[in-house]
């Protein structure tokens, strides 16, 4: 069951592109310009593999919420159908 949750939620994923969501990625990047003028190359690549870590980590966690909540609703539906 795990794997085809997150099947679904890797090939499903809605992308949120709202006006807030765009802000807040554009000062991260700002963020990030700043800091990679200050950095060495080899600094700059060694925080562009943090960030990468980051971003795996994040994943893993999204990945676990969703199929909890998937759980959970199916578990829902079966209690309004069983009338519990």
């Amino acid at each position: 069951m795990k794997n085809i949750l997150h099947d679904l939620y890797r090939h499903e994923r809605p992308h949120n592109r709202n006006s807030e969501n765009i802000s807040v990625n554009n000062k991260i990047r700002s963020e990030r310009e700043y800091f990679e003028a200050k950095l060495s190359p080899d600094d700059v690549q060694r925080l562009h593999a943090l960030e990468n870590l980051y971003t795996e980590a994040g994943e893993f966690d999204e990945t676990d919420a969703y199929i909890a909540g998937v759980k959970l609703g199916v578990m829902l539906m079966c209690a309004v159908f069983n009338d519990e």
